[in-house]
């Protein structure tokens, strides 16, 4: 006798705030899967835009609505959806962001009572010229101690990839909904999964896309609010592991100012990179150096 297959429930949560311009694509994503057995929770902060006119449009009952205030803590709106969620699986879409068709199938053939976390890769897409930035979130599977992993090598994992058990997410105690950790509230959430389990597994797979915008969080300083995301995990670190991350967190920080002209500041930090960091980031920090040198001519 064949043994019948068991498709569990998926809940999509969905943060947004005035992206009427995006939301449509993000929705039309969902409804394309070829995995059917889901619900998407679109959180919405109150938009003052069009967001409303565009939800109007979708009438599937698999799609759920409803606006809070969050002050400005996209954590909030998160944590909101996972506790509305029903299914057995939490998988993230920022409403800015969108999946390939077999996203979903994919990440359920794959999983098993031994996994907990899956995450995969995705398209960077930009209307604008990028400099020194990828153009797939290619990452990579992690090594355990996972923990240690994810501390050294910076947060690989990409939001709108991931597909965790929802009651991982209650085991620790939800997503930090500090201020100060706005922008890499993601990657701390991360880690103290990782502090829970090392049943991560990663898919070598193009499985949705990232927009950069103006309006994303990803064009703001991090570099603070990553620091934040790690000094709970210190202590697992030893001496150079320490230095690796000190290195990345100033590469964040040397980066942003390169980026917006303040060449003085930059300069400092990346020249630590320089010195401590990966190959990946030496080579990316050394073609910045290179850069202010040339400027300052």
């Amino acid at each position: 006798m064949l043994k019948k297959k068991f498709f569990p429930l998926i809940s999509i949560v969905i943060p947004t705030y005035n992206h009427a311009d995006y939301l449509s694509k993000a929705l039309q994503s969902i409804l394309d899967q070829t995995y059917k057995n889901w619900e998407a929770i679109v959180i919405d902060n109150h938009s003052t835009d069009f967001t409303n006119k565009v939800i109007s449009k979708y009438v599937d009952p698999r799609i759920k609505y409803l606006k809070i205030h969050n002050s400005g803590v996209i954590a909030k709106s998160r944590n909101k959806g996972i506790l509305l969620a029903k299914g057995e699986w939490i998988a993230f879409l920022d409403s800015d962001d969108w999946w390939t068709s077999d996203k979903l199938k994919n990440c359920i053939d794959y999983s098993n009572n031994q996994i907990d976390f899956i995450y995969h890769d995705l398209e960077i897409v930009s209307n604008k010229q990028r400099f020194f930035r990828r153009k797939i979130t290619k990452t990579h599977q992690l090594k355990k101690p996972i923990l240690v992993d994810l501390l050294v090598s910076g947060n690989v994992i990409s939001n709108s990839s991931v597909f965790v058990r929802k009651k991982v997410f209650e085991k620790i105690g939800f997503i930090d909904e500090s201020k100060a950790l706005v922008g890499s509230e993601d990657y701390n959430t991360w880690l103290k999964i990782s502090n829970l389990t090392d049943q991560f597994l990663y898919l070598p797979k193009k499985l949705g896309y990232y927009l950069i915008h103006d309006q994303s969080i990803s064009q703001k300083n991090m570099s603070s609010s990553y620091q934040i995301a790690t000094n709970k995990f210190l202590s697992v670190l030893n001496s150079e592991q320490k230095i690796k991350l000190e290195a990345n967190i100033k590469y964040l920080s040397g980066r942003f100012n390169y980026l917006n002209l303040n060449y003085k500041k930059a300069q400092k930090d990346l020249l630590f990179v320089i010195r401590y960091s990966s190959l990946k980031l030496k080579v990316k920090s050394l073609i910045m150096i290179i850069h202010i040198l040339i400027s300052f001519k």
